[in-house]
């Protein structure tokens, strides 16, 4: 059975190291661990320090951002022959030493991924903004899903080989939600286990602006739940927009009836026209939709089968 250790790194050469000194060098029920660095275009010394320390490591040729080098490692951690992946973050903010209980539930193939939640741990310290941001995306994931996860920002975990074969990732910004959204559509299981999450000692790569971060994260939650339940979202929507048609056209009609007149209610006539309009159009835009995303579900069947094949996996 073997473990690779992916980290997604940029200009993190104070940290590299430390973090890397901190895995584990055994684990029970691993027979080989191996430390995978990504470095995403960096400008110092990350990807020298991590090959001193015996990583292995493949970097990008600019700045990709998160998405893009969190779903390289788990492609090159695939090739790699890879049973267990676990993703970890560069900035020596998570501990290590816990690898473990991310890796124990994969091994006693009681979950496909596994999440280190902060929330159910020990946190030394969390900016506020960043804390009730990620309080508001969990509670966004959690309300989509109706899965208990307190911490759908993790960047603390890990994934059968299986489920890593199943994720594709879309999104050009973060790949937190997005790979949770997706496992839950293909009913993969997810568990969470409390983990410790350390003071950072300077400015985060990827969280700048909080507000920027939301929005880009919400996005790709919206986006991530459209590809997938396209049906729901739109029907739900059309319905919305004919109950209100309606509800506002039967006064007109009411008038109607009683007088023979429609006004003074015409700017009324019209607006519930235009409603029950809008929700046929979303109604029909709904059943597109779910025939695009049936065809996104093959292309996905296909794209899996692709890599078993490409990675040797035996059935």
């Amino acid at each position: 059975m073997k473990l690779v250790v992916t980290i997604p790194s940029y200009n993190e050469e104070k940290t590299i190291l430390k973090v890397i000194n901190e895995i584990p060098k055994k684990i029970s029920g691993i027979d080989k661990i191996e430390i995978l660095v990504i470095d995403d275009g960096s400008t110092d010394k990350t990807s020298e320090v991590a090959k001193k320390a015996g990583a292995s490591v493949i970097k990008n040729t600019k700045n990709m951002g998160l998405a893009f080098t969190f779903a390289k490692g788990l492609q090159k951690a695939l090739d790699m022959g890879a049973d267990i992946i676990v993703n970890t973050d560069a900035d020596f903010q998570y501990n290590q030493t816990q690898i473990p209980l991310l890796v124990t539930p994969v091994l006693n193939q009681d979950a496909d991924i596994v999440l280190g939640s902060r929330f159910r741990g020990w946190i030394e310290e969390m900016p506020f903004q960043k804390k009730w941001g990620n309080i508001a995306m969990s509670f966004m994931v959690r309300t989509i899903t109706g899965l208990k996860i307190s911490d759908a920002q993790t960047g603390f975990r890990a994934f059968s080989r299986e489920a890593a074969l199943k994720i594709n990732i879309f999104s050009d910004f973060t790949y937190t939600q997005e790979t949770i959204l997706e496992a839950w559509e293909k009913k993969l299981v997810i568990k969470e286990v409390p983990v410790d999450f350390r003071k950072r000692k300077d400015k985060s790569r990827l969280i700048s602006n909080i507000f920027v971060y939301a929005r880009r994260a919400g996005f790709t939650v919206l986006e991530t739940y459209l590809s997938y339940k396209p049906l729901t979202f739109f029907l739900s929507l059309g319905s919305l927009l004919l109950v209100a048609g309606i509800v506002l056209g039967l006064r007109v009609g009411i008038h109607y009836l009683n007088t023979g007149l429609v006004s003074p209610y015409i700017p009324s006539a019209i607006l519930s026209s235009l409603l029950l309009i809008l929700s046929v159009q979303t109604i029909m835009i709904g059943l597109i939709a779910k025939l695009i995303q049936r065809n996104r579900a093959l292309q996905e069947k296909i794209l899996y089968e692709t890599k078993k094949s490409q990675f040797k996996v035996v059935k």
